[in-house]
């Protein structure tokens, strides 16, 4: 057996005793530099990713880090081609849908965890802000998710009569918005406030509820305009305008 035949045949023990690690004991038994490593070889299952995993993890610090990093960032570590880049970034999109369909016809408030994980899960690592909308059935059920805007989010660049339609059209009852800091700060800014009012505002001139608005910051972390106290305050600054009215 040559030296070449010889390594491939090494590596490829080494990478069997990592499957049979996860089919016999599972995720939680495995280091992050070895689900990199693994992540890495389902692009070149003939080659060793060893070092390509470390070095990756080094850099980056944290297995989510790695896996939001840039293609061009990745490419940059010996070792890491498109094959493995592409394998890195399909278990992201298959991780994403898989949070996206869990929370889908479940109850937001019993579920309210789950659809912050998902959020967390699309949100995290971005370098631009993004704002979504959860879209809620008359029981709270959730319809859908939609990404409705991108770049700067605020009350200038949202237009609400648009995310009004949007809801109408999956004939929703509520909502709950959803956006994110990239700084990783959680205090909402005054637009953040303005813009849930005017979409509070215009929601109850046709029997849509907006429920919650949610700010992603860093880490696992988001601040919940309902959880706060300022959903109520919106709510009674609204009703006393309205009131105004009649």
């Amino acid at each position: 057996m040559g030296e070449q035949a010889s390594l491939a045949h090494k590596g490829e023990g080494h990478r069997q005793r990592l499957r049979d690690k996860f089919l016999a004991h599972g995720i939680e038994a495995f280091t992050d530099s070895e689900v990199i490593e693994l992540l890495l070889t389902f692009g070149t299952p003939r080659s060793d990713c060893k070092e390509a995993a470390r070095a990756a993890l080094a850099r980056f610090q944290s297995l989510p880090a790695v896996l939001d990093a840039a293609p061009q960032e990745l490419q940059e570590i010996k070792g890491i081609g498109p094959k493995n880049i592409f394998a890195l970034q399909f278990i992201q999109g298959v991780a994403r849908r898989y949070l996206k369909q869990r929370i889908t016809g479940k109850h937001y408030l019993r579920s309210a965890r789950e659809v912050a994980d998902y959020l967390i899960h699309s949100m995290r690592g971005l370098q631009h802000e993004v704002l979504s909308v959860i879209f809620l059935d008359s029981s709270h059920a959730v319809i859908a998710s939609e990404v409705v805007a991108e770049g700067t989010v605020n009350v200038n660049t949202i237009y609400p009569r648009e995310l009004i339609k949007t809801a109408l059209r999956h004939n929703a009852s509520a909502l709950v918005l959803a956006h994110n800091h990239p700084s990783g700060s959680l205090t909402p800014s005054e637009q953040d406030k303005n813009l849930t009012r005017n979409i509070y505002l215009l929601g109850s001139f046709l029997q849509i509820n907006l429920l919650d608005h949610l700010i992603v910051g860093a880490g696992d972390t988001v601040f919940s305009f309902a959880e706060q106290g300022l959903m109520s305050t919106i709510r009674s600054q609204c009703a006393t305008m309205l009131g105004s009215l009649g």
